[in-house]
């Protein structure tokens, strides 16, 4: 499954924001393993760099761009991108840029805490446990078929 992961649910790791850094860490633990082929948004790593920086040095903050790049692969944002995501449903310009680069990475689904915005997108979202489970699911299922 691959699986275009939003901002926030990063910004749930990197600054270990509670309730949610438990089942955002999961998620990165399904990239670290490849259960999951995860990818982030190329605006997602500048707006990383630009909020990380507010609270660590420009060193750890680029130490966390660097390890978040070999861990993720990252959908593009470029000219044609940007252009549907105006034309897109989806109110939230940034959300849009979002799901428009996932449409171009070809991924199956994003996750984000902020399902709400992205009613009206064109590709399925799942809030973290919802992912978490699905793939569960679909592991369980896989397993089942292997041993018959």
């Amino acid at each position: 499954m691959r699986v275009l992961v939003d901002t926030n649910v990063v910004l749930d790791v990197l600054l270990n924001r509670q309730p949610f850094a438990q089942d955002a860490a999961e998620v990165f633990a399904l990239v670290e393993t490849s259960a999951i082929k995860g990818f982030l948004c190329a605006t997602t790593v500048t707006t990383l760099d630009y909020l990380l920086r507010q609270t660590l040095t420009s060193l750890k903050a680029r130490e966390a761009l660097k390890r978040l790049l070999d861990l993720f692969e990252i959908a593009p944002v470029n000219r044609p991108v940007l252009e549907q995501a105006l034309a897109s449903k989806i109110s939230d310009f940034e959300d849009a840029v979002l799901e428009q680069s996932g449409l171009v990475a070809a991924v199956d689904v994003i996750t984000t805490r902020n399902i709400r915005d992205f009613r009206k997108s064109s590709l399925p979202v799942l809030d973290p446990p919802e992912l978490l489970s699905t793939v569960r699911a679909k592991s369980s299922a896989d397993d089942s078929t292997t041993d018959v």
